[in-house]
């Protein structure tokens, strides 16, 4: 993997044992996933080098930061833009004060990230001149980003940025955050324990749990992951990358083709030909014998059902195929009243009910 990030970080703190060892590409967004309690932040201030007792190696794109025996970089030597759960701005400060706060330590020719392009990704222009006291939960955290970026770090670590946000702000955010994976070159390693913001933003993940790597790659191999989406049956559900291939003026809907087939969902702003990501929850799979008469939901696929496991009592999470290959493609999550009803078992076949689709980009 060329322009990686290699990391390997151990401690032992009674209860809690650390021992991660992953490798993360040197571009796009990477996420560090798992519950709360798993990990996940211990790691990130490790890389920001805010843990300096615990043991680790870590290189970036090759340059060695941290060694198990005698090598450490502390934290104010090393390239990185740190974005909290709090926005943690400067009360005292205005937004603008606040968002060249860090870019004031840069020699010039170590300013790559330009001020006027920062404001404007994160559309804060207008916020310049206004006391932070006075900003919403969203427009603090795009201030507290554009001021890690002023930094022109080679590395944004960002720590669950929404938690902190009730359900309107987040929405506020996430079209940033968006932004950021689409226009900045620098690498992100972005923690959170939310499969809707994972599913949304990532191109890479660890699954985090206890302390350990439980698996890593690429988005749509690490959820497709039968037995880890068993674990985790309320969330469960298949990330795909679908493409634009008609929109329909009239009824407002749009044709995207994927992996699996045809779906037709409400209109995407995008060109035909664009690609998409589609998010598609297992609780909105369910499972028909026959192809459905009459029905008011229009993404109907044939299917293989190749797994089965109980994620609780009474549910069960069922991996499908379309039966060509074999390969996996979808997760459902149905009762088990439904399952012996239908008298489903491995190998049999039917038609998935696609309830929803959730359009991520």
């Amino acid at each position: 993997m060329s322009r990686a990030i290699q990391a390997h970080f151990k401690a032992d703190r009674g209860e809690f044992q650390l021992d991660a060892r992953f490798t993360l590409p040197g571009q796009g967004v990477s996420a560090l996933f798992g519950d709360s309690g798993s990990g996940k932040t211990t790691l990130l201030r490790c890389i920001a080098g805010l843990e300096p007792k615990i043991d680790g190696s870590l290189s970036v794109d090759g340059e060695p930061w941290q060694s198990m025996d005698s090598l450490f970089t502390p934290p104010h030597k090393r390239p990185v833009g740190y974005v909290f759960q709090e926005a943690n701005l400067f009360a005292h400060l205005n937004v603008q004060q606040n968002i060249q706060f860090g870019e004031k330590r840069l020699k010039p020719h170590e300013r790559i990230m330009k001020m006027d392009d920062v404001v404007q990704m994160l559309s804060i222009t207008h916020l310049l001149k206004r006391a932070v006291t006075h900003l919403s939960g969203g427009e603090q955290q795009r201030v507290a980003i554009a001021r890690a970026l002023l930094t022109s770090p080679r590395l944004l670590l960002m720590d669950e940025p929404l938690s902190a946000l009730d359900e309107h702000s987040k929405q506020e955010v996430l079209p940033y955050l968006e932004r950021l994976h689409d226009e900045l070159a620098m690498p992100v390693i972005y923690v959170t324990h939310s499969q809707k913001e994972l599913s949304r933003l990532a191109d890479y993940m660890v699954w985090i749990e206890q302390g350990k790597v439980q698996a890593e790659g690429s988005l749509q191999q690490v959820m497709g992951r039968f037995d880890l989406a068993a674990r985790h049956g309320e969330e469960a559900g298949e990330v795909m990358i679908a493409k634009v291939m008609q929109h329909d003026d009239y009824y407002h809907l749009s044709r995207l083709q994927c992996r699996c087939g045809e779906l037709w969902v409400k209109r995407v702003n995008r060109k035909v030909g664009d690609e998409v990501r589609v998010h598609i929850p297992a609780k909105d799979v369910s499972i028909t014998l026959q192809p459905a008469v009459g029905s008011s939901i229009q993404n109907i696929w044939p299917m293989v059902i190749e797994a089965v496991s109980e994620v609780s009592q009474g549910q069960l999470i069922l991996q499908l195929s379309s039966g060509e290959n074999g390969s996996p493609l979808l997760l459902s999550r149905i009762t088990l009243k439904s399952f012996e009803r239908l008298q489903l078992k491995v190998a049999s076949h039917c038609y998935v009910q696609i309830k929803s689709v959730g359009l991520l980009q």
